[in-house]
């Protein structure tokens, strides 16, 4: 599969700047994946979409402060960080922003807005990934530090400052990781969460850290060739229960965004893709969900056979990004190539801030 069958030019006066207020005020574009019928509507109307018994599943992450600033020991030159994960206790893979940043080079932390005054906190490159990201290995722990030492990290496609940190946050995330916003579920706020469970809905919540590979373009030319991001999530017992005592009942799973379709899909042993050999005793058909804590590098493209999820909540995602090669594959190419070209004659607004769709 050509990696160019998910590119499209987008007016660049599409790509949302800022949040709009409130935050179910954005549009929602409704898809029907079987009659290919699209509906306009906006985000407080999702409820009408949603029936009861539906168990609607939440990323609870939250974004860190992930973009540090500092300098080099020895000469002082300007760097900038950019936390992907973290490895252990004093090691995180980051990505660097600086001259010659090769291992051995040590850094120096500045907190935001005092570029002449330390932070106290050192730091070595140990060594460059596959990726051509780095190794980094800090004094000593950083997440009782990120918050005077790191701010909060806006796409690079966002140019307009952000007048309130939390609009990047989810109201409901409160474990944090992630280098980036679960941008499904910006749209939600405590009012309408309220109104869904009133309605009879279940909901429910895992944890996937997202990392900004997640969003790069990919370059490979074909898509089998891309290795993807490896992401941490976790899927509790718990929930791993509510998920299979849902599907048991024939009840819908519903995920807010491809972070959560990845947990799922990950958590029930992957797939084949159609058209590939099963191997023996493997069906593609439902299988129970397992609880698990740990890495996931699942990379799901069209021919991939969803086993868990039924609808899905997303926003309109980067040209040739996974993300929406993961829609595409749960909605359809074809479907998904015209539910774009509509979005873009209807001045959806796009990306992180931008208007979300529904996919039935």
């Amino acid at each position: 599969m050509q990696t160019r069958d998910f590119d499209y030019e987008l007016p660049p006066e599409l790509i949302a700047q800022t949040p709009v207020e409130p935050r179910d005020a954005s549009r929602l574009m409704v898809v029907h994946r079987e009659s290919g019928q699209i509906e306009h509507r906006v985000f407080a109307d999702i409820g009408e979409y949603l029936q009861p018994g539906d168990l609607l599943i939440m990323n609870q992450t939250r974004v860190i402060p992930a973009r540090l600033f500092g300098r080099k020991a020895e000469t002082g030159g300007r760097v900038e960080l950019l936390l992907l994960s973290r490895q252990d206790e004093h090691t995180w893979e980051a990505l660097t922003k600086g001259k010659k940043m090769r291992p051995g080079t040590r850094i120096e932390l500045l907190p935001p807005g005092e570029e002449d005054a330390g932070s106290g906190i050192g730091a070595e490159i140990l060594a460059t990934t596959e990726s051509g990201a780095r190794l980094i290995r800090f004094e000593r722990p950083l997440e009782e530090e990120l918050d005077r030492v790191g701010v909060v990290p806006l796409p690079p496609y966002i140019h307009e400052p952000l007048a309130d940190p939390e609009r990047y946050q989810t109201v409901y995330g409160h474990v944090a990781g992630s280098a980036a916003a679960s941008t499904a579920g910006l749209h939600f706020t405590p009012d309408l969460l309220v109104e869904v469970r009133r309605k009879g809905v279940e909901i429910a919540f895992v944890t996937l850290h997202i990392g900004l590979d997640t969003f790069r373009p990919v370059k490979e030319e074909q898509l089998e060739d891309h290795q993807i991001h490896t992401e941490w999530y976790e899927l509790t017992a718990p929930v791993a229960e509510q998920v299979n005592r849902a599907r048991l009942e024939g009840r819908r799973i519903v995920a807010v965004g491809t972070t959560v379709v990845r947990v799922l899909e990950s958590a029930a042993g992957g797939c084949a893709w159609a058209g590939q050999a099963l191997e023996e005793g493997v069906s593609c058909g439902w299988r129970t969900v397992s609880a698990y804590t740990g890495p996931t590098d699942l990379f799901i493209y069209p021919g991939y056979r969803f086993r868990v999820v039924d609808v899905l909540i997303t926003n309109f995602h980067l040209p040739r990004s996974t993300l929406l090669m993961l829609v595409s594959a749960f909605g359809g190419r074809d479907l998904l190539a015209r539910a774009y070209q509509t979005a873009i004659a209807e001045r959806y607004r796009f990306f992180s801030f931008g208007d979300a769709m529904l996919l039935v």
